[in-house]
Parts: structure tokens; sequence; C-alpha cells
């Protein structure tokens, strides 16, 4: 395992943190996650953590929940969900309530059901957030192959989930063109809950992904790629967790 530091020009800090295998990195990020909900409860005797869902978060996700952590005092929320019903086999919150419900922590749905207006369940997702305490201990992003991150997706919905006012934590939104894998509207954290984190951890595979990552670092505040314009404001240094 390798560690180097890159300083884009847009000066974005990035430990890139490099494993052998998927399962090697599951044991590091894990680890790491664990270390911050224990900080936390110990600092402010809770913890609220936004995951991801995709693959790499739930491959973590086992590894995680058997620590002993003080699991009462934590709240799991997901970075974004589609706008599916809990138990469909595309909704987020439904591999994070198989992983984390049985170690006692709270579980917060952003998504309420399948059949809401896209704006509508936006505005349903932030208010449910607005009654969390914020910012959260930990963002814990992925990235799709097209530089998505969260639910932040090129399209006409792109600009309003990174330009959304700092007290607005969560929006609604549409894909454009919806991704074949799962071709519904979502909800995601804004740009500015995202960066409200007091860590933000990326976990990504592949080298495709990672020259995709790396490029839109460099590129900063001139990325084309939802990623690069979502850290290119990013004030705390991140953790980029690849493995091939």
């Amino acid at each position: 395992m390798a560690a180097e530091s890159d300083k884009g020009p847009a000066m974005i800090e990035a430990e890139w943190w490099e494993y052998d295998s998927l399962d090697e990195l599951s044991d590091a990020v894990a680890g790491d996650v664990g270390f911050i909900i224990d900080s936390a409860v110990e600092a402010r005797n809770a913890s609220l953590i936004a995951v991801p869902g995709g693959t790499t978060g739930p491959a973590v996700f086992a590894k995680l929940a058997k620590q002993k952590l003080p699991w009462k005092r934590v709240t799991v929320i997901p970075t974004d969900d589609r706008l599916v019903a809990v138990d469909n086999d595309l909704s987020n919150v439904r591999e994070i309530a198989r992983a984390f419900l049985p170690t006692g922590a709270r579980v917060i749905p952003i998504v309420s059901g399948g059949a809401e207006d896209v704006r509508a369940a936006g505005n349903a997702a932030d208010a449910r957030l607005q009654d969390l305490p914020w910012p959260p201990d930990l963002v814990w992003l992925g990235m799709g192959a097209d530089g998505h991150t969260a639910s932040i997706f090129s399209g006409p919905d792109l600009q309003a989930a990174l330009d959304a006012p700092k007290a607005r934590r969560a929006i609604g939104v549409t894909p454009d063109p919806l991704p074949p894998e799962a071709p519904v509207a979502r909800v995601t954290l804004t740009r500015a809950a995202i960066l409200s984190a007091r860590t933000i951890l990326i976990t990504i595979t592949g080298d495709q992904k990672r020259q995709v990552l790396e490029q839109a670092i460099a590129d900063g505040q001139s990325s084309k790629l939802p990623i690069g314009r979502v850290l290119a404001e990013v004030e705390q240094p991140i953790d980029i967790h690849w493995a091939p």
C-alpha cells in the first residue's frame, strides 16, 4: 500500500491510498470509518455519517458493521438515493439498513416512496435532513465512470445541485441521460452539504475510474465532470482509497 499527496492547480489536497484488492481496501476503510465514529461519539456523544450506494460501499459495510462501536449513538444516511420504494432492488438505503440496523444504529432514509415528484422528493429529503445535527462527521463518496458522485450527474439539474444554498442539504435531480442500470430520478446531498462534512472520503476501483478522478482533480474548477466541480470547492484534505 502506498500513499502520495497530489495538489492540483485548484489546490485540492488529495491523498491517495492504494491497495492490491477490494478486500484490502474494505479492511482499511472500515477501520478509518470506525475511528471517525468513535472519535465523534467521544467528542459529541453522537455520530452522523453519510455513505454511498454502488458496489464498493456495500463491500465495506459488512466489515464496518462487525466492529464493536457505540452504534446506538450512530445515525447513518445515504449520500443519495433513487426514487423507488425502500424494498426495491435499486434502493441504496435498503443495503445500508441491511448492514447497520442489526448493529443498533439509526438508519434514516431520504426517500419516502417511489411515486413522488422529483422536486417534492428533494424538498422532503431536505426537510428530513434538517432535523439531524449537522454537519456530518463523514461524507463518504463513490464515483461513477462518467464522473458523477452521489447523484450529482451531468444534465439539467447539475447546476442546481452544485449551487444550492449552504442551508440546503438535499435536492431532487433527474440525470440526463438516465443511467441504463437505474433509469429513475433521485435525491442527493447538495455540494454544500457534502463539503460541510468534517471528513470527506472517496472509494473507487479500477484504472478507468482512477484516470477520470485524477483528471477531474487536475482540472479543478474547469472540470466538466460533477466530481471535479464538487471537489474544486473542498477546503479540507480528502482521502481517496483505490483498488484495481
